[in-house]
């Protein structure tokens, strides 16, 4: 009996999937010798058209990390979900839009512009009597299903070798969920925080601190020493090994099945916890949250029901 075939697949995102595999450590062993793995192109040698000579439906699982942001990374997602069975958006930018989804609060023309400046590429660009088409930037940077049909979701930036490994089980296996399932616990990660029995049954914050101005009891809530942790939003899974690290949850596994745009109810959610209920006061509380947009949609701003910036 042959192996059901797998693809792993890196788009816009910094490659933290990728190591994340590997650090499955010696179970990545397992994987192998459970899997035939038919592309792969950060570890191993596989071409665009080792893929394309593939029969359609022809691999079991793709695992595609990273968000859309260009026209080649498009096409490999388009690719990938007519030779693959099952499309899994493997990470925080395949599954929301990630840190790369930042770039829609502003025009992709301008960041070209400012990052190139006169020299912005162009989508054929001809030297020396030699001819390259590059990929075309896309007007806005989207989470894979915006893309291509997906069938499950791995969350996490990057998602742990344990969730990693258990998304692999449930898919391999015999029995996998219903189609739709963002694969780690639906609830909030303070259900499972180490100092959840600290945290204050109402909590009131009369000035929010950033890391880097306390030094932080390693045994109390963080959100309760005016840190602002936004575990109570985001959904578990990750073994919480920023709060273990004496930091703050930036939310990178993303919403649980209930909350339907992240930033709002993260936003909503911290701004009620403000001890008082006069305007210039609240101001105060809130205002070492420098950066708003970055803070509450970190991770979800292509997903959001804004999407980003518009823009005439």
């Amino acid at each position: 009996m042959s192996k059901p075939k797998v693809a792993f697949y890196w788009c816009a995102s910094c490659g933290g999937c990728e190591e994340t595999v590997l650090d499955l450590a010696e179970a990545v062993l397992d994987v192998v010798k459970a899997v035939d793995i038919v592309f792969w192109p950060v570890a191993m040698d596989f071409k665009e058209s080792d893929v394309q000579a593939m029969e359609d439906g022809s691999i079991a699982v793709a695992f595609i990390n990273g968000a859309i942001c260009n026209s080649h990374q498009r096409h490999m997602a388009e690719l990938l979900r007519r030779k693959a069975q099952t499309v899994v958006a493997f990470g925080a930018c395949a599954q929301l839009g990630g840190i790369p989804g930042l770039a829609n609060m502003n025009h992709h023309k301008d960041l070209v512009e400012a990052i190139y400046g006169s020299d912005a590429p162009q989508e054929i660009w001809k030297s020396n009597g030699y001819e390259l088409t590059l990929p075309r930037f896309a007007d806005k940077v989207q989470a894979l299903d915006r893309v291509i049909a997906v069938e499950y979701y791995v969350p996490g930036c990057p998602p742990t070798p344990k969730i990693t490994q258990q998304a692999l089980d449930a898919l391999l296996g015999g029995s996998p969920p219903p189609k739709g399932t963002v694969l780690a616990p639906d609830q909030a990660l303070c259900e499972d925080c180490p100092r959840r029995e600290t945290r204050p049954e109402k909590l009131l914050i009369k000035e929010f601190k950033r890391p880097h101005e306390i030094v932080a009891d390693q045994e109390k809530c963080l959100l309760a020493q005016g840190l602002l942790c936004l575990g109570p939003e985001t959904r578990s899974g990750c073994e919480a090994p920023c709060i273990k690290g004496n930091m703050p949850c930036t939310g990178c596994f993303g919403p649980t099945s209930r909350v339907r745009d992240f930033g709002a109810k993260a936003l909503s959610a911290v701004a009620s916890l403000a001890d008082s209920n006069e305007e210039l006061d609240i101001e105060r509380i809130l205002a070492p949250i420098a950066d708003p947009v970055g803070t509450f949609y970190r991770y979800s701003l292509p997903t959001s029901l804004a999407g980003g910036k518009f823009t005439k």
